[in-house]
């Protein structure tokens, strides 16, 4: 139901001039000082012009006449079902520079934001306003940004709300200068055929030209390059310049690299670093952490995950994934680029996987047609973008044990069953380079020592332990296992104690459980089998606002001290010591990036990357 105005009403020229005088006033006690250089970046702010300039989600925007903050029209957008009725533009800014966002807004949650600011992105909102409400908030842009996205939103299932007299004030973008040369060229690991390329982002850099030898051998949209094609124990000389639309930068002093001499393991599901990081990008949806393109994951990240592939019933089997929306995702990039991208990370040395269930994408495969759409549609996906490979993010209710179940080295669960079968398949189709990981939540794994299924006599949750026959048949042909240690109640360790999340000693027990083994539901004739640790890495929330169990970067390290070095080990201890466990998982790299780098600088500092 839309608000009324207030209840005194003026009437004539009085009403006009005071109306204006109170905005003038207004607008003078509360806006910063302004530099000359300063000026209103927004287009159409008070929406005067339409919606010329702005773009709202699912068609949620329109302009009205009343009610308005000031001139003739403002804009009313509407929330409905899972749209937030958000309305943005693209500004052109400078790098370094601190900006000003204001709107005067009307309704209940409304926010104000921006994104891509090359920083900490921001935003700020009122719960309610019957009457405009200035909403205003500010931020510094990066070293390489040139353009933010602003915007307003509303919350889910709430009426419309309105926003006027919108304003971006700062410095304007100024024309394109040809960028400074990159510095920090380094070459990577080489193999018989190919070297790694990673240097220093340019400000202003669009792009990147690398050179080999003198010659121009590839170009990049990121930081990172892999030049194929080379010959065994050669050693090559490297430079890279930067680009953008006013020209090329002199090139960047060389570095030399020389290839193996071939022989080893290479490509493929095997050939992860010895520590890996792996994350799950935002590609299909956007939230509070921003969009982040495929070309912009940093370099830390070893495994990126696809959020998500999801089903168009619970039951098909038919999965489907699609780029986020440009109206919710306004910084989307163009299918051709995702997919230049992709293959550029795999040139780097990086995997590329489709993520396939996630909170929302509940996949039970009940039938064998449900099984066969599965593969068949999965296929279609990883073919369709180049992908190495799968990640099972089954969550919710999508496995479950029948009544009865009991054993899971032979599950008899349809949903169970199909699943395997259809994972199996995959794999053949795909040879020994498939990569298969699985990213299952406490609750469906290590739970599992206490309870399995509904048990023996039924009354149990169905879903205790269900991904252990998962895991268990597939052994063989996994990659990685990274449990989410978040979002988790309290489970009991091999130590017979409960362990909740949060802390070192959580990831600890949990960890030590998957290189341990354990009997499921107690029945020592019944045991689950150690996986070896380079098929495990612990799986964390990125930063505070990804999820509950958010774990510091002192306490992960504590964790890792523990179960590679047996120091820092606290109350539990652990029945080994894996200095080959492979590395972290963190939900997600979009919120590592809004959390300024937290989780992967931890990580690489740890590892010495």
């Amino acid at each position: 139901m839309e608000r009324t105005g207030p209840p005194a009403r003026f009437t004539g020229l009085l009403a006009v001039c005071s109306a204006a005088l109170l905005a003038a006033a207004g607008l003078v006690a509360s806006a910063p000082a302004a530099t000359a250089a300063d000026a209103d970046l927004a287009r159409n702010g008070g929406f005067e012009a339409g919606l010329d300039g702005w773009t709202c989600s699912g068609g949620s925007g329109t302009v009205v006449s009343t009610p308005v903050h000031s001139g003739t029209s403002a804009l009313k957008a509407t929330p409905a079902g899972s749209d937030n009725a958000k309305c943005s533009q693209t500004v052109t800014v400078k790098p370094d520079s601190t900006y000003t966002l204001q709107a005067w807004v009307r309704g209940d949650y409304v926010y104000l934001g921006a994104s891509g600011t090359g920083t900490t992105d921001v935003s700020t909102w009122t719960q309610s306003a019957g009457a405009y409400t200035k909403l205003s908030t500010s931020f510094k842009t990066g070293p390489a940004t040139t353009s933010v996205t602003v915007y307003t939103h509303g919350w889910y299932g709430t009426a419309a709300y309105y926003a006027d007299d919108l304003t971006l004030v700062g410095p304007g973008g100024a024309p394109a200068t040809v960028p400074a040369a990159p510095t920090g060229l380094k070459a990577g690991t080489a193999t018989s055929t190919s070297v790694p390329l990673s240097w220093t982002a340019s400000a202003g850099a669009t792009g990147y030209q690398v050179y080999r030898d003198g010659t121009k051998v590839q170009t990049a949209t990121g930081t990172s390059a892999t030049v194929t094609g080379l010959t065994a124990s050669t050693a090559y000389s490297f430079q890279v310049s930067a680009v953008n639309a006013a020209g090329e930068s002199a090139k960047s002093a060389a570095v030399s690299a020389t290839t193996t001499s071939g022989g080893g393991q290479e490509g493929g599901g095997g050939d992860l670093p010895a520590h890996a990081l792996v994350g799950y990008l935002h590609a299909s949806f956007a939230n509070g952490s921003g969009y982040t393109r495929m070309a912009d994951v940093p370099d830390s990240w070893d495994v990126i995950n696809l959020a998500f592939g999801e089903p168009t019933s619970v039951t098909s089997g038919d999965i489907r994934f699609s780029l986020c929306p440009v109206a919710e995702c306004p910084g989307v990039e163009s299918e051709a680029e995702f997919k230049a991208a992709v293959k550029a990370k795999q040139a780097a040395g990086k995997k590329v996987l489709i993520s396939i269930g996630g909170q929302n994408g509940q996949v039970q495969l009940n039938s064998t047609a449900a099984r066969d759409t599965f593969v068949s549609s999965v296929s279609k996906i990883i073919d369709t973008y180049g992908l190495d490979g799968l990640d099972i993010d089954f969550e919710g209710h999508s496995l479950s044990l029948n009544t009865g179940d009991t054993d899971f080295r032979n599950p008899t669960s349809p949903v169970v069953v199909n699943l395997i079968s259809a994972v199996k398949t995959l794999k053949a189709k795909y040879g020994e380079d498939f990569v298969l990981t699985m990213a299952p939540e406490t609750f469906f794994v290590q739970l599992g020592y206490q309870y399995y299924g509904s048990g023996p006599w039924g009354g149990q949750d169905p879903r205790a332990g269900a991904y252990l026959p998962v895991i268990h048949a597939l052994r063989d042909d996994l990659t990685l296992l990274h449990v989410q240690d978040y979002n988790s109640g309290s489970i009991m360790g091999l130590d017979n104690q409960y362990h909740s999340m949060g802390g070192a000693d959580f990831h600890i027990a949990m960890t030590d459980m998957l290189l341990t083994g354990f009997p499921v539901a107690g029945d020592q004739t019944k045991v689950f089998p150690a996986l070896r640790p380079d098929q495990v890495a612990i799986g964390l929330p990125a930063s505070t606002q990804a999820g509950n169990g958010h774990t510091s970067p002192a306490e992960v390290t504590k964790a890792l001290n523990c179960l590679t070095k047996k120091t820092d080990c606290g109350s539990y201890q652990t029945h080994g010591t894996y200095p080959g466990l492979r590395g972290l998982m963190a939900w997600s790299i979009n919120w590592d990036r809004f959390n300024n780098g937290e989780f992967a600088k931890n990580f690489d500092a740890y590892f010495g990357n």
